[in-house]
């Protein structure tokens, strides 16, 4: 009952739809009795609260309406707002009993007993509007000369919240105004240590020109030194945009991507899960798609639109800790090009601990408030995705993956199967052009059979048949045709079908591989549990939990059901192709060895 009571005040004075009052209760799976529970709420509240508050039901939701009764936050922000306008009228005096009258009415920690649902979307926003009005409060009180009464109360704020620059500068104008010029140089020292170990970065403009003034002697006190807040962001910056460039004419996605640009506008309006997850096997075009409608959704994102790779070329995971400084980099913080000090530092206990908490805390400080969209490309089951989620509370986050991910609950999921045989087609057409295909039909089958629809493997086969205008189609073929060798084909310049595919192998245990390799015999075609049972000598449960291990994978396609009700998989033939190679270098690397010892 406090979280819908805070829910219906935080809205001041707008409708709450049911929606989103089952999210702020129970996150993205309320309970099927969530409607009676939440009109049962809103009757306990009408008894409690009196005539004098109304609660009406106001479709989609309801709406809370207390005309003659003092809400807290409401008046913060009233008092706020005029403290500050005083405070650019430089009527100091004004300003500081404004702004203390408004931190007045903060009493305790603020949605004390709501969800953590509520207290996740609106809880970190009131904590930095609070402290905004406490610097701004300090601000107007170093102009008036009370130096002396604020030293105590800086002191303590900064050891609160160390990692603070503007607080910092203003203990450090404090303490030089009262006399003491070496502790005021010893408090930047510190930050500037702190800053360093724990972030990577440099002092900002509030310390460092605060530092200046106070070796210079010019940090003197009244209204004329009172110390520059931090420089805001100019009106008209070019917001953050890392995207790579559009795929022209995505093909074959028309139906994804019309969806997935409707959850974007929703999510953005805050209608929607702020997670949006796509998923295939590799060489299945999540990137590309995932790009296409970022580009295609930047009217609904104006403070930027960002990407993140969140595996390297090998399809290795990066440390979570490069992807944090590279997106920190992105939002213009000023990290210095050495992370190596980083780099090696775990994410367990300790002071390594501390310094990783930290990025994500300074994450969550860039991004809050702001309309933002960041792609994380290449997603995996690991300790690399939770701390860019905790720390993109605000963003919507559009994710791109094998399978789905453990630790995105309550995503959207979008699943990309290769492409039927006419969007093939058309999408070798795009690459090559169409009266090349034409000329060679039976051909240019052959090819887009050997690719299985997935769009990685389209585009190699047209960009070597451009890069080699004087070959037939029927020659390209050829090459492919021996199964042998057609992933060894299947390479151009720097696209590669084996090496998308290793990341997926590389991650299953050795006897899922194992598994994978014995499963060749069975072909492409849709086969149950049962029969991959008989082929590999196990029981029919035994070997239905081997296969949703690869399903999970991505290298086992769950196709349907057979008229019993049993599940149906199929094998994707390049994966069968590349399971088969990877058993042969294996069976050869121990009989090399074992030559080698001889």
């Amino acid at each position: 009952m406090h979280t819908v009571l805070a829910a219906l005040l935080l809205a001041k004075g707008r409708v709450v739809s049911d929606s989103r009052l089952n999210f702020l209760l129970w996150g993205w799976e309320p309970p099927a009795t969530s409607g009676a529970q939440i009109y049962t709420y809103m009757s306990r509240l009408r008894k409690l609260l009196g005539d004098e508050v109304r609660i009406e039901r106001r479709p989609p939701g309801y709406l809370l309406q207390a005309p003659h009764s003092a809400v807290d936050l409401l008046e913060f922000e009233r008092l706020d707002r005029l403290g500050r306008a005083a405070l650019a009228r430089r009527r100091h005096r004004e300003a500081g009993a404004l702004l203390a009258e408004a931190l007045g009415h903060w009493r305790g920690t603020a949605l004390a007993n709501v969800t953590e649902h509520l207290a996740d979307a609106e809880l970190p926003q009131l904590e930095e509007a609070r402290m905004h009005a406490l610097e701004s409060r300090i601000e107007a009180d170093l102009a008036l000369g009370r130096h002396e009464q604020l030293t105590a109360e800086l002191t303590g704020l900064v050891a609160r919240h160390p990692l603070r620059e503007k607080l910092r500068a203003q203990l450090m104008t404090a303490l030089y105004r009262s006399g003491r010029q070496s502790d005021a140089l010893q408090s930047y020292y510190e930050g500037r240590t702190l800053l360093a170990d724990q972030l990577g970065i440099d002092p900002g403009e509030a310390l460092g020109s605060t530092y200046a003034a106070v070796l210079k002697g010019t940090q003197g006190p009244g209204p004329g030194g009172a110390t520059r807040p931090a420089r805001e962001p100019a009106a008209g910056l070019a917001a953050p945009a890392t995207l790579p460039p559009d795929v022209d004419g995505l093909i074959g996605r028309d139906g994804e991507a019309h969806v997935l640009r409707t959850q974007l506008a929703e999510s953005a309006a805050g209608r929607g899960p702020r997670h949006l997850l796509i998923t295939g096997m590799a060489g299945v075009g999540k990137t590309a798609l995932a790009v296409h409608v970022a580009h295609a959704a930047a009217a609904h994102f104006p403070d930027g639109r960002l990407f993140v790779e969140l595996s390297d070329a090998h399809g290795r995971p990066r440390h979570p800790r490069h992807v944090l400084i590279g997106l920190l980099r992105d939002l213009g913080e000023p990290l210095r090009e050495s992370d190596g000090d980083l780099a090696d530092s775990g994410t367990g206990t300790g002071a390594d601990d501390v310094r990783f908490e930290d990025l994500v805390r300074l994450l969550r400080t860039r991004t809050m408030g702001r309309q933002l969209l960041v792609v994380l490309d290449g997603a995996a089951e690991g300790e690399s995705l939770a701390p860019l989620l905790a720390g993109l509370p605000g963003g919507v986050v559009l994710i791109t993956g094998r399978t789905r991910l453990t630790q995105v609950t309550g995503a959207r999921t979008t699943p990309l199967a290769p492409l039927g045989d006419a969007a093939a087609h058309d999408l070798l057409a795009a690459v090559t052009g169409r009266a090349r295909l034409l000329a060679e039909p039976d051909a240019t089958d052959d090819l887009l059979g050997y690719c299985g629809g997935l769009p990685l493997a389209l585009r190699i086969v047209g960009s070597r048949l451009i890069a080699r205008p004087f070959w037939p189609v029927a020659r390209l073929a050829q090459r492919l045709a021996a199964p042998e060798h057609r992933l060894r084909e299947l390479t151009h310049g720097g696209l590669d079908m084996a090496r998308a595919l290793l990341p997926s192998l590389y991650a299953l245990p050795a006897p899922a591989r194992t598994v994978l390799a014995r499963l060749g015999s069975i072909g492409t075609e849709p086969f149950l549990a049962q029969r991959a049972a008989g082929l590999l000598g196990m029981t029919e449960a035994t070997a239905e939990q081997w296969l949703e291990q690869l399903v999970d994978g991505a290298l086992l396609d769950l196709c349907g059901v057979d008229l019993r009700g049993r599940p149906l998989y199929r094998l994707h033939e390049l994966v069968l192709l590349f399971a088969a190679a990877q058993s042969a270098q294996s069976a050869v690397q121990p009989a090399q060895s074992a030559v080698r010892s001889a």
